[in-house]
């Protein structure tokens, strides 16, 4: 069976069995921080699970997307050498909220893989819970699979959790012998040699596990499951490697083509590396298409450390240019038809891809040169090895593999503390680790709290109003140090979180910041700083008690910050305004990346590959402004998603919509789905001025803009700018720039006229009574001061004082108010008995700094000034030090 096929008949068998199909969720956990990415198809039901939510059908089938990459599901080291082991994956799974429980789930496993795919029942085995007589019972009577082929297995194998905290419960796995021909093995020996091979994973969900890792009982026993793509892929297309099926080998195959290196499917290292590329190039494209940029930290570092573990892989087999984003094509080819938003995102992630090669590239340049620095200042030391730290800083700051690390102290004739750079590797994986784990208790705490306070209920959002009255509290959360408490009140000087029924509070969200006021009763008010929401809708108004007593019974009124509010609704109309004329100006292929939309301005993140030219930059902002003085009504109408793409609202890829949506429209111009604040007609905004624009990651731009105020505030201090240059230049604004133009001219040939002039002042000078020559050992040394020069101009002037020597040392320095350099050279005759760059390096701390350099020339900087005589009578002695040890 294709792939294709395999995905079809699955979501077909369990609809005919009442199951309601579910798109797969993004990669990116829709309002879940505590997880990086989707690492399992149960993900997105998370709410279903622990009642918070309610579902759309008891019954549902998904393929879901997965990516396991960071935490306790981590497979990219195993990725490549392995058969089986990916960072991107397919994940098919049935889900019963509540409805039927492992009798029925174990039955229609069994239907499926016997009857629909055809599997013999001969060649399968199942393992259970050791506690779980019920699960075992039911697999004898629905399968009749003899006693010695089903087993009892530890909470290791067999009872699944997500991660520290959340839904849990046992399992029962489905293995397949593979090589159902050969004599029969133990089962732990086979499943453990990958003879034995797990299919399909029953997880029979009973529990939830809270922050202090106490289980209780789900309201609803569930049932989650979940059966890799790719190995039954493996299976069902009789191939031991996932790699050898119809979802990898165009891609393993397009690979091997342009780097004319023949795939044999073996363990050698082209054949990896054509595996590590082909999971990878997976991973990445849907990661970009789902909304994730790369960047160096969080979603988007993990992106970017996935592409470039693909690049260096490239590089075994031959790849010197950028490669990866021509196979991306390719990608399509094969998954397209399943996953859209791969066909809608493919000129972006093109421009991108390439992009992060090329900065890879020049990432590869970059930190040779440093490698080549670390490996001077090892030999100045008198070192033959790279120490862990630093090998750790080049790869974790300069981002160099390790590999190229060795190949480059190799040539050098060093070698690396590879134990000690996996000792500072092993330290920041244990703090990143405790650093996440912290994050995560702390939120799991709060929202068990927010369970048990009954207060988990959808907030109602009447946006419509600035105020309104009559509303109780449902609940507190005082925040006690650094853990969350449930309270009855909040006292003067408290914060925490307060909840509602209703409120005018707007939840950060859509890139819009949540909203701020004043809740007020009568001999009391709060302050609310921020306002959030979780994934069940409920808002969490953080507040600070300034006077008075809050309590539950207390009615009170909600006051938003109404004139922060007016100008978010400015910036916010005006970011769809900006997003529609980007696109009419830049074309179809930009599409948001981010946004943020505040009251003080707006910042929208799009996909396009270069910077905006001054033209398109004044077209933008043209088209914005038309649409503003048009003074257009902004119409909002809540409609099915369906019925809202069809008439060509813009979604943004990654974000979570229900069957019903909010549309907001610029008629004739801008349709997007969007839940956040708006002005009823575009001449509200008033004006709209584009005031930066730059890179923020490899093929995606960043734009800012000012509405209302806050532009008219900004032309105003443009004029007065203008002003005053128009005072300091002298001349109308129109000659501004030329006149800067000639100023810049005047003051380059002045600035030359200097250097020659101090160049004539030390080479004239270069031997008088206050600074003689003086020999050491043997050797000629002039050190001597110079007038201050930037640092070229002293290399220069060190040239020509060691021509006038024709043998020997020059030590040279120069100072202002608050900085000293420092250069030595020295003649080639002597570059055998004096290193330089040594010599500099002992000199440096002296005028508090360092630097360092070749044997026949160094350069070093400082911050003392005062120590620079001093540096320079020392360096008749510190030259004598490096003769002698010769």
């Amino acid at each position: 069976m294709k792939s294709t096929d395999i995905r079809n008949s699955f979501v077909d068998y369990f609809a005919s069995r009442g199951h309601q199909p579910r798109d797969s969720s993004p990669l990116v956990p829709h309002g879940d921080p505590t997880l990086l990415f989707t690492n399992a198809g149960m993900v997105q039901f998370k709410d279903f699970f622990v009642g918070r939510e309610a579902p759309p059908s008891s019954r549902v089938v998904t393929v879901q997307k997965c990516l396991r990459v960071s935490g306790k599901h981590n497979d990219l080291e195993n990725v490549g050498p392995s058969p089986r082991h990916h960072t991107f994956f397919e994940m098919l799974g049935n889900f019963s909220f509540g409805d039927y429980f492992k009798a029925e789930a174990i039955e229609m496993a069994w239907e499926l893989v016997t009857e629909v795919w055809g599997l013999d029942p001969a060649h399968l085995q199942a393992t259970v819970f050791e506690e779980d007589d019920e699960a075992e019972s039911l697999w004898k009577e629905i399968s009749s699979l003899p006693a010695d082929r089903i087993h009892r297995c530890g909470a290791k194998d067999n009872f699944w959790a997500m991660g520290d905290t959340g839904p849990c419960g046992p399992c029962s796995e489905i293995f397949i012998d593979r090589f159902p021909d050969r004599p029969a093995v133990d089962f732990e020996v086979g499943s453990e040699s990958g003879r034995y091979l797990e299919i399909w994973n029953l997880v029979f969900m009973q529990f939830e596990r809270d922050a202090d890792g106490v289980m209780v009982p789900l309201p609803n026993p569930s049932i989650d499951t979940g059966a890799g793509l790719e190995r039954v892929a493996a299976t069902l297309q009789g191939v031991t490697s996932n790699y050898d099926t119809d979802l990898f080998q165009p891609i393993i195959a397009a690979a091997a083509e342009i780097s004319d290196h023949p795939y044999h499917g073996s363990d050698g290292e082209a054949d990896v590396a054509m595996r590590v590329i082909a999971d990878h190039l997976r991973a990445v494209g849907f990661l970009l298409a789902d909304g994730v940029i790369p960047s160096n930290e969080g979603r988007g570092y993990v992106l970017r450390r996935i592409l470039r573990r693909a690049l260096r892989h490239g590089m075994r087999l031959g790849f010197e240019e950028p490669f990866l984003y021509r196979l991306i094509p390719v990608l399509g080819e094969v998954m397209d038809s399943a996953y859209p938003e791969l066909a809608a995102t493919r000129a972006a992630t093109l421009q991108t891809v390439q992009a992060e090669e090329d900065k890879f590239l020049s990432t590869i340049a970059t930190g040779a040169r440093q490698v080549q620095v670390a490996v001077e200042a090892g030999r100045a030391a008198g070192v033959q090895q790279l120490d862990g730290p630093t090998v750790f800083r080049l790869y974790d700051t300069y981002g160099l593999p390790l590999e190229v690390i060795e190949e480059i102290a190799e040539e050098e004739r060093m070698t690396i503390d590879q134990s000690g750079f996996e000792s500072a590797l092993d330290e920041q994986r244990r703090r990143s680790r405790e650093a996440t784990g912290d994050g995560q208790k702390r939120l799991a705490a709060v929202q068990e709290l927010v369970g048990r306070s009954g207060a988990g209920a959808p907030t109602r959002f009447e946006g419509g109003e600035d105020r309104i009255e009559g509303v109780k509290p449902q609940q507190f959360i005082r925040q006690a140090g650094d853990r969350p408490e449930v309270a009855s009140s909040l006292q003067v000087g408290d914060e925490g979180i307060v909840f509602f029924p209703r409120t005018v509070f707007y939840a950060e969200g859509g890139g819009q910041v949540g909203d701020v006021g004043e809740i007020l009763w009568p001999g009391g008010r709060a302050r609310v700083l921020d306002t959030q929401k979780d994934t069940t809708g409920n808002f969490y108004h953080s507040v600070r008690v300034e006077a008075g007593e809050l309590t539950l019974d207390q009615e009170v009124e909600l006051h938003i910050a109404e004139a922060r509010r007016r100008d978010i609704e400015r910036n916010h109309t005006a970011t769809h305004l900006l997003h529609a004329a980007l696109r009419s100006v830049l074309g179809d292929t930009v599409r948001q990346a981010g946004s943020l939309v505040e009251a003080e301005r707006l910042r929208f993140d799009f996909t396009f590959s270069r910077p905006l030219t001054m033209d398109e930059r004044h077209q933008v902002e043209d088209i914005v402004n038309h649409w503003v003085r048009k003074a257009s009504s902004v119409t909002i109408v809540v409609q099915s998603q369906e019925a809202a793409l069809a008439r060509g609202a813009m979604a943004l890829f990654g974000e979570k919509y229900g069957d019903e949506v909010r549309t907001v429209e610029v008629p004739g111009f801008s349709l997007e789905l969007c839940g956040g604040c708006h002005v009823g007609n575009t001449g509200e905004i008033g004006s709209f001025a584009l005031v930066a624009e730059r890179g923020v990651a490899s093929g995606v731009r960043r734009v800012e803009a000012l509405t209302g105020r806050a532009a008219a505030a900004a032309w105003r201090e443009m004029e007065e700018r203008e002003t005053k240059i128009v005072e300091v230049a002298g001349v109308p604004i129109d000659r501004v720039g030329e006149e800067i133009e000639s100023l810049r001219r005047r003051v380059k040939e002045a600035e030359k006229e200097l250097a020659a002039v101090r160049r004539q002042v030390v080479a004239g000078g270069a031997v008088d009574e206050e600074s003689p020559v003086v020999e050491v050992e043997g050797v000629r040394l002039l050190a001597r001061e110079v007038p201050f020069a930037p640092a070229e101009e002293l290399r220069d002037m060190a040239d020509i004082l060691r021509q006038k020597l024709e043998s020997g040392v020059v030590v040279i320095g120069s100072r202002s108010d608050d900085k000293v350099g420092l250069v030595v050279a020295v003649s080639s005759d002597l570059v055998t008995r004096v290193h330089a760059g040594r010599l500099i390096k002992a000199l440096a701390p002296r005028v508090g700094g360092g630097g360092g350099g070749r044997p026949e020339f160094a350069q070093a900087g400082g911050k003392q000034p005062q120590g620079l005589d001093d540096a320079l009578q020392a360096a008749s002695e510190e030259l004598r030090k490096q003769l002698l040890l010769q």
